[in-house]
């Protein structure tokens, strides 16, 4: 593991730069908070623009939960990648698992959903999070993430 580094804001360049997902399916705009190896803090910024919203109540867009697992899962992905800077661009991280997943609260258009994650453990190739997005500081999501390199 890499020595402690807590880099204060990486922007949606560099969030593009280490994992490969691109809109619409980019679900992360920022991170604000970094430590390699135990947490990470980043947010969403939701639009009524994101093209589910179209189908995903027209009469009550609600950003779908799916998707909410999803953005803390790429948050845990640039976690990982700065927790181990080596597989930047020679390995892969995979989605592997969610356990004990809860929603809160819906989440829509004009919400800020930040997503905090912090790491369990690592064991061999699977890393496991604790992830948990909120909105005006109240919890609407929660899940353990497993994640994998390959």
């Amino acid at each position: 593991m890499t020595e402690k580094i807590v880099p204060q804001d990486i922007d949606i360049m560099e969030i593009m730069r280490l994992i490969p997902h691109r809109y619409p399916f980019l679900l992360v705009d920022r991170i604000v908070l970094i430590e390699p190896g135990r947490e990470i803090t980043g947010y969403k910024n939701v639009t009524i623009n994101e093209p589910f919203f179209q189908g995903h109540f027209p009469s009550r867009p609600v950003f779908p939960g799916v998707l909410i697992l999803e953005g803390m899962a790429q948050v845990g992905g640039v976690l990982a990648y700065h927790t181990y800077p080596e597989s930047i661009g020679e390995k892969l991280i995979y989605f592997a698992g969610i356990d004990k997943a809860r929603f809160r609260r819906p989440v829509g258009p004009g919400d800020q959903l930040v997503m905090k994650l912090v790491l369990l453990k690592h064991k061999r190739s699977i890393m496991v999070m604790h992830g948990q997005a909120f909105v005006d500081d109240q919890l609407a999501a929660e899940a353990e993430l497993m994640a994998s390199f390959s």
